[in-house]
């Protein structure tokens, strides 16, 4: 995902209530320290919650500072947030070779551990959202974790089985292969990454999963097909299920176009899936 454009500058540069509302923690995962952000609203709660999973080479802010913009919005609703970098991204003190979709799971549930020991938690009423392969690891979470209440993926990916051939070659000589960005440097991606997502069967995984489910994407996006949002609803386990298509929009929601409509309709969508299913 885009990160580092002008436009992404200038909106992680205006001042928003998320700034305000903000507390940046570091917290002492299983495995590793792990950066977050969380946004509590106005009130001594308890509120429900939701952790946020970023994409591929992105970190807590996400494209565009898109999570900056939600949490705020989730906040107004009654909604504490947490969003946290993988290792390697971020402001992750750990290298990106530690990072595998259940090192990210972990570190989500290190987190959900750490948001439940705030006082001003609801405990039982935990949502999830996931972004591209974010959301492949939110799912994942939600697949291994009964007490999920809901789940929202923006373009989430379920099979990576047959990913990048080229790359898993060169994992596969050397320990790992070299990714290149076009909007930050590139990453070393571990061999075991590769491995673990090539057996991963979360089609299989997400059948255990009962909680509500949102499947948002765009209608132009050119990186994970829309249709797998049909992908995910008939693999999960769930009752109350729904996709969204947003016309005209891309992976990032449009977000570095300068055009805020299609963003805006996606956080909508979301803070009103979480407000009624947590």
């Amino acid at each position: 995902m885009k990160m580092f454009t002008a436009l992404s500058i200038a909106l992680l540069a205006l001042p928003t209530l998320a700034q305000a509302a903000d507390e940046t923690v570091m917290i002492a995962g299983t495995d590793r320290q792990i950066p977050a952000t969380i946004t509590l609203p106005e009130g001594d709660g308890p509120f429900p919650f939701v952790v946020m999973f970023h994409g591929t080479g992105s970190d807590r802010h996400e494209a565009g500072g898109g999570y900056d913009l939600l949490a705020p919005k989730l906040a107004a609703a009654g909604i504490a947030s947490a969003r946290f970098d993988f290792a390697g991204n971020g402001d992750s003190p750990a290298e990106y070779l530690e990072y595998t979709p259940s090192s990210g799971m972990q570190d989500g549930l290190d987190v959900i551990a750490h948001m439940r020991g705030l006082e001003q938690i609801d405990d039982a009423r935990l949502g999830l959202l996931g972004w591209s392969q974010g959301g492949l690891v939110a799912m994942l979470t939600a697949s291994h974790t009964p007490d999920v209440r809901s789940l929202v993926t923006w373009a989430g990916v379920v099979d990576m089985t047959g990913f990048s051939p080229e790359e898993y070659a060169e994992a596969q000589k050397n320990g790992f292969a070299v990714v290149e960005f076009d909007w930050r440097p590139a990453l070393n991606r571990s061999l075991a990454w590769y491995d673990e997502v090539r057996a991963l069967d979360l089609a299989k995984d997400l059948a255990g999963y009962s909680g509500a489910v949102l499947a948002i994407a765009g209608a132009n996006d050119d990186v994970v097909a829309p249709a797998v949002t049909d992908t995910i609803l008939a693999a999960v386990g769930s009752a109350n299920k729904q996709k969204e298509i947003i016309a005209g929009a891309d992976h990032t929601f449009n977000i570095f176009s300068g055009d805020m409509a299609a963003f805006d309709r996606l956080s909508q969508l979301t803070v009103d899936w979480f407000k009624s299913s947590l």
